[in-house]
């Protein structure tokens, strides 16, 4: 009767880890985890919806949403400690220490924060300190890297490119600061614009919006020095935006094009072991 019990409890947790795991899967998303990206999706649709004063203002939508609220928190508590429960069946995450490894994993922390601060807030209910807890719906996002093989590309072409983009942005941060240092001298200390730029924190935000090529206006040099420093930072700022972007995207590229050799050879390798069975039943 043991025995029975343990090999049912194996199958259910089998079950379970071919529902939830993607990479389980040679193909296709299952239809658990189909109802998870679904979920995610209506959840942000509701987070929209739940500012419009038009709508809160009607008991009825209001109650609807709290109700929709309820239910994806209690699906997603109910699909973590899923998760916790199926992951022993992976050797490093079997035992105590395993499924605490397993919990402290980027997308299990992930998992935790798109429910856990909506059940404080569905639990102890209203005041806007609790209210502001469910900017954390945004961690849900994460839940749907897990189904969308782009985003293991991205963070793979990051962490190619890390040193890279690294230097780019010390790069960048040095240009900041010099050109606010720059036009602190020319502009603010006895130039014609010493409340835009009487200080360098306040310079700094120039710099960033000259050299992001955003340019919003609101603080702009007037002095014919300063002018012409600042065509020079506008100028450099094209190369400072360019520069990280020209960077990941040959990282992005590289990653792309391993991956489907990997494939590739993957594809080849069994065609090779398929037809060297064929003479073997063949022979038979």
């Amino acid at each position: 009767m043991v025995v029975h019990q343990i090999a049912v409890q194996q199958g259910l947790r089998h079950k379970l880890y071919m529902e939830l795991v993607p990479e389980a899967r040679k193909s296709g998303i299952s239809r658990v985890n189909w109802l998870i990206i679904t979920l995610v999706l209506m959840s942000f649709l509701s987070l929209a919806l739940e500012t419009e004063p038009t709508l809160t203002e009607r008991p009825g939508w209001q109650l609807a949403f709290d109700i929709f609220n309820v239910f994806v928190v209690t699906v997603f508590a109910i699909e973590y400690v899923t998760r916790v429960y199926i992951s022993g069946l992976r050797p490093e995450y079997a035992g105590l220490r395993g499924r605490i490894r397993y919990m402290t994993r980027f997308y299990s922390i992930a998992d935790l924060l798109a429910f856990l601060p909506e059940m404080i807030v569905l639990i102890m209910g209203g005041g806007v300190p609790l209210i502001a807890l469910r900017v954390f719906r945004l961690f849900r996002l994460i839940k749907l890297a897990r189904f969308v093989p782009a985003f293991d590309v991205l963070g793979a072409a990051v962490q190619r490119a890390g040193s890279q983009l690294l230097t780019t942005l010390a790069m960048a941060l040095a240009l900041v600061y010099v050109s606010a240092v720059a036009l602190y001298f020319i502009e603010g200390i006895g130039g014609q614009q010493q409340e835009m730029f009487q200080s360098i924190p306040r310079a700094i935000w120039w710099a960033i919006a000259t050299l992001t090529t955003v340019g919003y206006g609101d603080v702009y040099p007037v002095t014919p020095l300063g002018r012409m420093f600042a065509s020079v930072i506008a100028l450099a700022g094209i190369g400072v935006v360019a520069l990280p972007a020209g960077v990941f995207a040959s990282a992005f590229s590289d990653e792309l094009r391993e991956r489907e050799l990997a494939k590739l050879k993957l594809r080849v390798e069994e065609v090779d072991k398929e037809a060297g069975r064929a003479p073997d039943a063949d022979k038979t």
